[in-house]
């Protein structure tokens, strides 16, 4: 780990996960740029040195940030741009950028579907914006927001190609923060978004009022169902009992602070797809990217029982308690 240095480094959005970013590159670098959505959101954290909505309890010193709401001036101050914006909100940010960004690093922390290209960062990146994977880099878990600001120790892979690892690694390291590297960029990216869809599908089954020992099975067949997509999607030499495969998976299904098991209580509960999204102040990343992924897989003929019921439930207004139902004798 180097020590605190003078990377110019910035971050691109103001929800949990952007937050906890900013905090882990404080611990390594002088100042870190820090662009937010908007100007109220810049003048609260410049006047009481915290984000007003997410994470809360995380307290900064606003001279170590450079805020501000314009993209140009942050991707035009660094080397090292990180996104971790919804991906929902990816393309209206992006579109912005008017500047020179040879010669950058961008660095993905989104986990989900870019719905405009209906497509995954890293394609989007590269064919809207001519970004090419060595000079792209994937952030995967399991690493929640809410851990990081307790200062409880997690984990990142960073997939990237070689030539860049030693320098983010540095970056993201901390006593807190361990940092494993992986050069799967495309494996690494669909499995952060297939986790989310495999989360609402446990949140689903605690609704529901499946226990441990059935979200244990669902899990198992879940980590192998990923394998399938992945292998069909992008061979690679991997392996998916990794953490940032099979460990994303485990504490985005069990964890009370994933948001993708959330929304899946509340529909198993009863709420419907709709109100269960409204009753949250968080957007669940797997709700959105279940359409794109779905479709890839009929697509390939690939067998994925977990993510067809998963897209009918969420998309088709099927009941989840009878596809539960079905699902469970699909399952070993």
């Amino acid at each position: 780990m180097t020590k605190k240095g003078d990377q110019k480094v910035g971050v691109v959005g103001s929800g949990s996960f952007a937050t906890a970013i900013v905090k882990m590159l404080l611990e390594n670098c002088k100042t870190v740029h820090w662009c937010v959505r908007n100007e109220f959101v810049k003048g609260a954290i410049q006047l009481r040195g915290h984000n007003p909505t997410y994470l809360t309890s995380v307290s900064f010193n606003v001279k170590n940030l450079v805020l501000t709401t314009d993209i140009n001036e942050l991707v035009s101050e660094c080397d090292t741009v990180v996104l971790a914006t919804p991906s929902i909100y990816l393309s209206d940010t992006l579109e912005k950028m008017t500047c020179d960004y040879t010669n950058k690093i961008f660095v993905s922390a989104i986990k989900g579907i870019v719905p405009k290209v209906n497509d995954v960062v890293a394609h989007y990146l590269r064919d809207e914006f001519k970004i090419g994977f060595r000079s792209q880099a994937v952030i995967a878990g399991p690493c929640h927001a809410e851990e990081v600001a307790m200062e409880r120790l997690s984990y990142l892979t960073i997939a990237t190609v070689e030539e860049n690892q030693k320098m983010l690694n540095s970056m993201f390291s901390s006593d807190f923060i361990k940092v494993n590297s992986s050069v799967d960029i495309l494996g690494n990216e669909y499995s952060a978004i297939l986790k989310n869809i495999y989360a609402i599908g446990a949140g689903i089954a605690s609704g529901l009022g499946y226990g441990d020992n059935f979200t244990a099975v669902f899990v198992s067949n879940a980590i192998r169902e990923m394998e399938v997509f992945l292998e069909s999607i992008y061979e690679e030499p991997r392996d998916v009992n990794e953490s940032a495969y099979l460990g994303d998976l485990l504490v985005t299904a069990y964890s009370l602070f994933s948001r993708n098991r959330s929304l899946g209580n509340l529909i198993g509960k009863g709420y419907t797809v709709k109100s269960a999204i409204q009753s949250m102040n968080m957007i669940a990343e797997g709700y959105y990217a279940a359409d794109s992924i779905y479709c890839t897989a009929k697509s390939k003929k690939m067998n994925t029982p977990i993510i067809n019921t998963i897209y009918e439930i969420l998309y088709e207004e099927k009941s989840a308690e009878k596809l539960f139902q079905k699902l469970t004798a699909k399952l070993n």
